[in-house]
């Protein structure tokens, strides 16, 4: 049974224990200096256990980009103080974050510009033991600027691929870099990565020593219609510091947009279907699974994915359904949105078991999956109404915005009427905190240090 929850804001304010950002960055700066680890002459072997000794119980930080200035905050979800706000260097950013979850990442496709906020807590591989450092926020003086229109902005295990589109009018091809959140600390100069000789508007997802990425053949082979978008797709493999194409497959993926993975397979959306590759030993298969009848004429052009959930969530022309990679299969969710409302948001949870759409008209809507005569389908949990506001009144050219805790089983959801952020938890569907802004917030992201569990450790 679906389950509607509505919070009403003086029960919020009665029942919250959280204490809200004040807006003065100086005064209200957490400032420690970074744990070290402690030389005391003694052998620390392998049977000591030092987790608890270097860990760090925090719910993380919130990166929060103000809509009316070129203006990032960053906030402690512990306390809802606000940490410090940084001045950015353009207006009409977009926000990302690193793939360990220590960097905001500060995108501009128009300026070719990427920046980074360090927010001050990540976690080390000390060879014996994992050790967490918490520091104040600091705007990093590493950029990347030397490539064509930074657009698509993918993560995989602790690597960031960033696809360069290229710029037609202005001669500049496309281009991929990849790097880690070490990159970003130790300022890396020369990335590895990919150099095409034409433009297109594809995606790279990087995969170990691997990466896969779409190729752009000739307009007179290209089987899609929008010629930049590419057709075609490719396994690259890291030699020497750089990527060499190792394998083409013959496959075409016409129209192609959108990429996703999880443990197992890379899915890449197609004007016809959607293309999965799967590695076996040294080298990677690839299959096609056509659209069903429902999509009718519909490309797939967004898909999600997670390492710990088997299926993938796609999207075509608002129309929600599944991939089941390991038995080809596709299905139309029987859950979609309601009348009158658009998708504005969405993203599996930290641990991969529910997936969220937050929609237009302000609910968080919640699905899970269920297996069923030996097959997961996906179903609505719930939904939470995220707002009070007239959605009417939501100002020109934005919307909702919403991200998930990397460490916890919470959502936080950005209102820009209400000028405040809801913290929600994904399985009781409550809302249990409000984060007052003094401003209207444009964009979020979690940052912080993420839990890992066991399945996460893999070889590719």
């Amino acid at each position: 049974m679906t389950h509607l929850f509505r919070l009403k804001l003086l029960a919020l304010a009665i029942s919250s224990t959280l204490i809200t950002a004040c807006g003065d960055a100086e005064t209200n700066i957490v400032e420690k200096d970074p744990i070290e680890t402690p030389d005391d002459g003694h052998d620390h072997g392998d049977d000591h256990d030092h987790g608890d000794d270097h860990a760090i119980d925090s719910m993380g930080r919130l990166a929060v980009l103000a809509a009316n200035s070129n203006e990032a905050n960053i906030f402690d979800l512990d306390d809802n103080s606000l940490l410090e706000s940084f001045t950015l260097t353009h207006d009409s950013n977009s926000l990302n974050v690193s793939p360990s979850y220590r960097y905001a990442v500060i995108a501009n496709r128009n300026q070719d510009y990427l920046g980074f906020i360090d927010s001050g807590l990540w976690r080390e591989d000390h060879g014996d033991h994992l050790h967490d450092y918490k520091q104040s926020p600091a705007f990093s003086d590493y950029e990347l600027t030397t490539g064509s229109r930074p657009t698509h902005i993918v993560k995989h295990d602790g690597q960031m691929a960033v696809f360069y589109d290229g710029n037609a009018d202005a001669g500049t091809a496309a281009s991929v870099e990849v790097l880690t959140d070490n990159d970003i600390a130790n300022k890396t100069a020369t990335l590895a990565g990919i150099q095409y000789d034409i433009n297109m508007h594809g995606v790279a997802e990087p995969r170990g020593e691997h990466l896969i990425a779409t190729l752009r053949r000739d307009d007179s082979e290209s089987t899609s219609n929008a010629k930049v978008l590419p057709d075609q797709v490719g396994v690259y493999h890291l030699h020497d510091g750089e990527y060499e194409l190792e394998q083409t497959f013959e496959l075409t993926c016409p129209d192609l947009h959108g990429a996703a993975q999880n443990h197992d397979y890379v899915a890449f959306g197609c004007g016809d279907g959607v293309l999965i590759a799967h590695q076996h030993d040294d080298e990677y298969h690839a299959e096609k699974i056509v659209n069903i009848d429902a999509l009718g004429d519909t490309r797939i052009g967004t898909l999600y994915g997670h390492e710990g959930n088997e299926s993938f969530i796609a999207i075509a022309s608002g129309v929600f359904v599944s991939i089941n990679p390991s038995e080809a299969e596709m299905e139309v969710l029987e859950w979609q949105l309601d009348e009158g409302a658009s998708a504005v948001s969405y993203s599996f949870s930290g641990s991969g078991e529910h997936f969220l759409v937050l929609d237009s008209l302000g609910f968080l809507n919640v699905l899970e999956a269920h297996e069923h005569d030996g097959h997961m389908h996906w179903e609505l949990a719930g939904k939470v109404d995220i707002t009070e506001e007239d959605v009417t009144t939501m100002p020109e050219g934005m919307s909702f915005s919403m991200t998930v805790s990397q460490n916890s089983e919470f959502a936080y959801v950005a209102d820009p009427i209400a000028q405040h952020v809801l913290k929600v938890h994904i399985e009781d569907l409550e809302i249990e905190g409000d984060l007052e802004l003094a401003f209207a917030p444009s964009a979020i992201t979690w940052l912080g240090i993420a839990e890992q569990s066991e399945e996460h450790n893999h070889e590719h």
